[in-house]
């Protein structure tokens, strides 16, 4: 029904709506079990979990959108880590909170949970930080040696920090709001579980109805869990510690950072209020969803603005939006954005679309407010060639792990901007956030410096066995793919998808691989109103299901690994006479060096082998653009792991272009930036 509203110097159009209404809280029809038993006593120690993964992650579709639903609630838009939407209170947890190890797993037993726990006499720890730096010196140097440290403290570990609700919010909506957690976190509120998450790497919000007490002093416990990567890390033969629920399972090749390492806070909204805003902008319109909650007692009638923000080239557009008692919907709007700029590497315009609700009429009360930056961009892949605003693009790009010696993942925005800032001097124009979802300034900054960005998620090294779990019970991995695609959605530096990195493929066919896939694919684009490419870093040029993927990516290391540099060029002309129509992206090459070790470009670990190496295998790219996209060189910076591997360096790989703890730069760093692309001069 489209109704005439009494507006002037405003566009109005038909309210879409919603179709219909999710009733909330929704949680999946899947029942979840109660936690099974904890592991030996004697043996190492390993988290329980539920049937399956315990957030309730799943995808409705509500008003002929789908929606990403987690704790019974929408999945909110987490930009309050840095915007404050005036009809809404935040309240930062990003503080010292009180802080304890918890190796014989009493915690639960003893109530550290309750109110009343004296814990004066914990220790302190900075929320967001890694416990790994609390106490390892000598953490990011080579020298120092491996396996000392509370860098090596696995289990659990508790946090409890007190907050005073103001009575004000007896008339809102609140929920606690985590950046990450790693690998897995239970909330309390004053001794009442609140839920519990898995996953280090992705954000997630926690509603807090039944456990509030406005105008109390409250305490927030929190416990989180590490899986040990091997019984003994400083053994001959180190036995792995695997749990197959997890993800990833088993130790890789990067270090797995523990407790609160991304900022915390609460949020008190309306009890209408929008949850999430997708915006698509392409092809001079704006497509937005706003989904929005009612969680009163009263159906809501009112209207929704959206602006398109400045330089958009429209004005702000009025829709009706109403919305049944305890339940979501979701109001679509579609505005021409004629004189809107187009996003790019070269020219990286941004513009920033605001939602309000008011009740009523649109001159009536706020009710409350969403904001959120887009780009408009078209995106296609086909022809064997990845395009932009129909510019064929050739992708100069760097794997990197988020961390520094430092601060481990916990990262201040100066640390990100000089890490990050490598890229552009180095010449590059795209990232891949190798193996798990980035902080949320990570994607701000693609979006303002023109930088691509390829986002992962933590599915690396699963064998068959947990594939099929994943796909057929568990659902975490599917979770992940959901929450990325949804979290990442509206910023127009992210251009692909992927899906997992190097896990196994079984044999027959691989109907175990392939339907795994399938299902992280189906995730993905389930809630992507812009149809993404989906692509993942294979660990073979022959993956059998690469004909599920939109952009073929595959890791190689010919000349180091296996085989000899030349054999690359051979190979893509294989793969591209097999997909003649699909983009090839390189997603990893690369070998190592000692900084310092200098002699033959043929002698491996020298600083000269390593630049030799990375030169090698870009020509052969390059000379092959019309149908390979781009190379993702093997890695910006060394990197720390716990993969039983490297410790005569105290676990860092050296892979690098730059060295871990000084960010010293090796030759390969300047072989790269003055590799030029295709049709260069």
């Amino acid at each position: 029904m489209t109704e005439s509203l009494p507006l002037s110097r405003r566009t109005v159009v038909t309210a879409l709506g919603a179709a219909g209404f999710v009733a909330l809280p929704a949680w999946p029809e899947k029942a979840r079990a109660a936690d099974g038993p904890a592991s030996a006593a004697d043996g190492p120690v390993l988290d329980t979990h539920p049937a399956t993964e315990p957030s309730g992650t799943h995808v409705r579709e509500v008003g002929g959108t789908r929606v990403v639903f987690q704790y019974g609630a929408v999945l909110p838009a987490f930009d309050g880590w840095r915007t404050r939407e005036p009809t809404r209170e935040y309240l930062s947890l990003d503080r010292k909170w009180r802080f304890r190890f918890d190796p014989g797993r009493h915690g639960l037993g003893e109530g550290w949970q309750s109110p009343d726990l004296d814990d004066r006499t914990w220790d302190l720890i900075d929320v967001p930080s890694a416990w790994d730096l609390l106490d390892t010196p000598g953490f990011g140097s080579e020298t120092t040696p491996f396996g000392k440290g509370t860098a090596f403290a696995d289990g659990y570990a508790w946090y409890r920090t007190v907050v005073d609700v103001p009575g004000s919010w007896r008339a809102r909506h609140v929920r606690i709001a985590f950046l990450a957690a790693g690998y897995s976190a239970e909330v309390w509120l004053d001794g009442v579980h609140l839920g519990k998450h898995e996953g280090a790497n992705s954000p997630f919000a926690l509603p807090v109805a039944g456990a509030l007490r406005p105008g109390t002093r409250q305490t927030i416990a929190v416990r989180v869990f590490r899986r040990a990567s091997y019984t003994d890390y400083t053994a001959p033969a180190p036995q792995p510690v695997t749990d197959d629920h997890e993800v990833p399972y088993k130790p890789v090749d990067y270090w797995p950072y523990a407790g609160l390492t991304r900022s915390v806070w609460i949020e008190a909204v309306p009890r209408v209020t929008i949850a999430k805003l997708l915006v698509a902008g392409a092809n001079g319109r704006l497509e937005a969803r706003a989904v929005i909650e009612n969680h009163g007692a009263s159906d809501f009638d009112g209207r929704l603005t959206l602006d398109p923000g400045r330089d958009s080239g429209a004005r702000p557009t009025v829709v009706e939006a109403r919305i049944a008692a305890r339940s979501a919907g979701v109001v679509r709007v579609s505005v021409p954005v004629p004189r809107a700029p187009r996003w790019s590497p070269a020219s990286p315009h941004t513009l920033t679309a605001r939602a309000t609700l008011t009740a009523g009429k649109p001159s009536g009360p706020r009710v409350d407010t969403l904001s959120t930056v887009y780009g408009v961009r078209e995106l296609t892949a086909g022809d064997a060639r990845l395009r932009l605003n129909d510019k064929p693009l050739f992708l100069k790009g760097l794997n990197w792990h988020e961390e520094t010696a430092a601060r481990g993942r916990a990262m201040t925005p100066a640390e990100y901007d000089r890490e990050l800032g490598h890229i552009t001097a180095l010449g590059g124009n795209f990232i891949r956030n190798c193996v798990y979802n980035r902080h949320p300034y990570v994607y701000d900054w693609a979006d303002e410096h023109g930088v691509l960005v390829m986002d992962d998620i933590d599915t690396m090294w699963l064998n068959t066995a947990q594939e099929k779990l994943q796909t057929e019970r568990y659902g975490l991995a599917r979770a992940q793919a959901l929450t990325m695609a949804w979290n990442q959605h509206n910023h127009p530096s992210v251009i692909l998808w992927g899906l997992q990195n190097e896990s196994e493929i079984d044999a027959g066919g691989a109907p175990v691989y392939r339907a795994w896939l399938a299902d992280l694919k189906a995730a993905v684009k389930a809630v992507d109103l812009t149809a993404r490419p989906v692509t993942w870093a294979s660990s073979t040029s022959n993956d059998p299901a690469f004909d599920l993927a939109d952009v073929i990516g595959f890791n190689e290391y010919f000349g180091y690994f296996y085989g000899e540099d030349s054999d690359l060029g051979p190979t893509l002309d294989a793969v591209h006479a097999k997909y003649p129509g699909k983009p090839i992206l390189i997603t990893e090459n690369g070998t190592w060096s000692l900084a310092g070790n200098h002699g033959p470009d043929t002698t491996e670990g020298t600083e000269e082998w390593q630049a030799a190496r990375f030169t090698a295998h870009w020509a052969q790219v390059v000379d092959r653009s019309e149908f390979v996209a781009g190379f993702t060189y093997w890695v910006l910076k060394d990197y720390k792991q716990r993969a039983g591997y490297n410790q005569a360096y105290n676990g860092i790989s050296v892979m690098g272009l730059l060295t871990f703890g000084e960010e010293r730069p090796k030759l390969v760093y300047e072989a790269f930036r003055k590799a030029a692309g295709p049709g260069a001069g």
